[in-house]
Formats: C-alpha cells, structure tokens, sequence
C-alpha cells in the first residue's frame, strides 16, 4: 500500500479522510496541522496515531508517496514549493488552485518540477458523471456542437469545478479564448476574493463554444435545493443528441435510446468520487502515460479562464489563451466593482 499523509485536518480534509474507506491502493500514515486540537481530533476519528505539527518534520521522517495538502488557498504556492523541494513524488492540493494572476504564476511555475500536483476535482469522478461523459466523448449525441454549464455560488468558489466539467466532456481540449463580464463587489474582501456574478463565452480546440455562467443572479436554478453550491450543472449539446448531468440527477436525449434519466445522491457519488481521485494520483504515480485528468496543467488551463474573464471584463474585449494574467487584476477588479 502506497503512504499518504494529510496537510491541514480541517473540514475538507475529513472528506479526502472518509474516502481512504474506499481506497484500494493507499493509506493514511500521518496527518499535520499547528492546531492541536484539531489534530487530535482529526488523527482520533480516523485512527491515525503518527501527528505533526510541522510539515518539513512530517515529509522527511515519513516520506509520504502521496500529500494531501488542503489548507486555505492563501498558502498554496508556499506548500506546494515545499513538498517538491522535499521531493513528495504525488500532492493532491485542494480547490481553487490559486486566486489572483501573483499566485497563478508563482504556480504555474512549479510545472517544471518532479512533483505530479493533482487539483481536488473530485466532481470529474463522480460514477454517474462518468458514465455520461464516456457516452459522450463516444459519440452517443454525435459531434459535440455546443456547452451550457452553471454555478449558483461566486466564479472563485465553484467556478473551477464547473470548468473542469467542460474540460471533461471536451476531452480536456485546451481553451483558446474567453469573452466575459463580471459584476458585484461584496466578496472581493473576502478570504476567496471574487466577483459575485460572472458570464463568459469560452471557445476551445476546434472551435466548439461553451457558455459558462455563475451567481445567484444569472445562474439557474436546476432542483429544489436551497444551498447554493448544489446547484452545479453541465449540459452537452451534439448533433444527435444532449446530455445534462446536475447535482442530483442526470438525463440524456439520443436518436438510438430516445430520453433517459436518473437520479442519484451527491453525498454517496462524492465519497466514491474522492476516493476515485485518490486512486488515479496512484495510478499516476506508477505509471507516467496515466496522467491524471485533474493534474496541474489542466487546472491551471481552466483557472485561466476565470482569470481571462475577469481581464475581459476590465478590457471589454475576447481574451487569447493561454495568457499572463496582469499584475494587480483583482485590485483592478475591485475599483471597478465597489
């Protein structure tokens, strides 16, 4: 069994934590977070007894094969650097990747070394959403002619996850350009500073075209939840057919099977999905050609794209990409929105 260790034992660690119950290929060795008491309660309802509360510590007396690193987005690059100077073969890092065009880049960098960083995109493993992207990427409705996929919450919360679900149902093509507006200024102070609502037009490899949109006020409402992080969706639209896939349910139209349906509960499809994730960074790890589909190049493709929007909105003009996102983009922002 391949050696994992935890960076930080907070709320989203607990869900990378109950996964390992379905992990076939690795287990949880040690943990490390500077609030005892957070680590012990963490290391006690999982029965990891090994605890640090420092990270170099950690990595060099146990020298994990994978590094879960979820901590807040403010950190990223600093641990990250870590861990591939300390040689961590494989880190799975938690959502958002970065938040503004200074960290984008920092990380950005860390592409030329040995480490193989896998973005938190567990959504991409969820089964039924694999099943309906495989059915898609055949060919089930035909060539692929247009994308329409949403979020109720900010561009920076669930933003990526919704844009990992395009890259997905692509094939992980790259994008080529965004044209984009962005409005609201209340959470641009906030820990994850972000507009509130945000719209883009993104074209891709080959020039297919996928409409994203995000926030309360333009992004719709897919069931009767009334959390607004439940409310993610993607729809595929091809020249034989469609495919959506929601938070709680999915439905698909194809000439051969007229439509189909089904529903299915998010928490059960998460727990499976992280664990999913988990085993591919393995797979990825043994083997160089397996590269994850959540790795870092594609991440950062995708976190392009918020930032290509934000850029479009300030310029009123499409954004080639890829692209070096400007310096101070979010103070810019800011001026602008509050």
């Amino acid at each position: 069994m391949y050696r994992s260790c935890f960076l930080g034992c907070g709320g989203r660690a607990r869900g990378h934590a109950q996964a390992y119950k379905h992990v076939t290929r690795g287990e949880m060795v040690a943990i490390c977070d500077m609030d005892e008491e957070r680590l012990t309660s963490f290391g006690d309802d999982f029965g990891v007894e090994t605890r640090y509360t420092d990270m170099v510590e950690m990595i060099e007396k146990e020298k994990p094969d994978l590094l879960h690193i979820v901590t807040l987005p403010t950190i990223r690059y600093s641990l990250m650097k870590v861990a591939a100077d300390l040689g961590v073969p494989a880190v799975i890092v938690e959502k958002p990747i970065a938040l503004q065009s200074e960290d984008y880049l920092e990380i950005r960098t860390l592409l030329d070394t040995d480490t193989k960083f896998i973005v938190n995109m567990q959504l991409h493993f969820h089964p039924n959403n694999l099943i309906l992207g495989d059915a898609v990427r055949g060919g089930a409705i035909g060539d692929i002619r247009f994308v329409d996929a949403s979020a109720r919450s900010t561009p920076i919360d669930q933003g990526p996850h919704v844009l990992e679900l395009v890259s997905s149902y692509l094939g992980l093509i790259a994008p080529t350009q965004v044209f984009g507006q962005v409005s609201g200024g209340a959470h641009m102070a906030s820990s994850q500073p972000s507009p509130q609502h945000g719209s883009a037009s993104v074209t891709y490899e080959g020039g297919i075209r996928a409409q994203v949109t995000f926030g309360t006020e333009s992004a719709p409402r897919i069931w009767d939840s009334d959390s607004t992080v439940m409310h993610k969706r993607i729809a595929v639209y091809g020249s034989k057919g469609w495919a959506h896939w929601y938070m709680a349910g999915w439905e698909k139209f194809t000439q051969e099977a007229g439509y189909e349906s089904g529903s299915h509960s998010y928490g059960e499809q998460d727990l499976l999905a992280q664990a999913g994730l988990t085993d591919a960074a393995f797979e990825w790890f043994e083997d160089d050609d397996a590269e994850h589909p959540t790795c870092l190049a594609n991440s950062l493709n995708e976190f392009g794209i918020l930032l290509g929007m934000y850029t479009s909105s300030l310029t009123r003009q499409p954004v080639e990409l890829p692209f070096d996102p400007p310096a101070n983009l979010l103070s810019d922002l800011a001026k602008v929105l509050t």
